[in-house]
């Protein structure tokens, strides 16, 4: 099977999340914010997870509309920092 080309790939942006339980808070506040065919379009996956933080990857074109639904969450969640490499992102 042939590799994809750069320009049929997806693009992913990473965010550097803290919270309270986010394993369950951040893909129902997505949910909720923008249903069930926004969350399929933004391609959310985990990379990294831990106590009080996680390191998300969702799609570019969604990245806004990802944001305002953890905004909009009742339990506080937030972005620390968003970036198109992981490697990016430890700095």
């Amino acid at each position: 099977m042939k590799p994809l080309k750069p320009s049929a790939r997806e693009k992913k942006r990473y965010l550097l999340v803290r919270g309270k339980d986010l394993n369950k808070n951040i893909e129902r506040a997505i949910l909720d914010f923008i249903g069930v065919l926004g969350m399929s379009k933004c391609g959310l996956s985990w990379i990294k997870s831990g106590k009080d933080f996680a390191v998300i990857c969702v799609n570019r074109e969604m990245l806004d509309s990802v944001r305002a639904g953890l905004c909009v969450w009742h339990e506080k969640i937030s972005v620390e920092k968003v970036s198109g490499t992981l490697k990016g992102l430890g700095r």
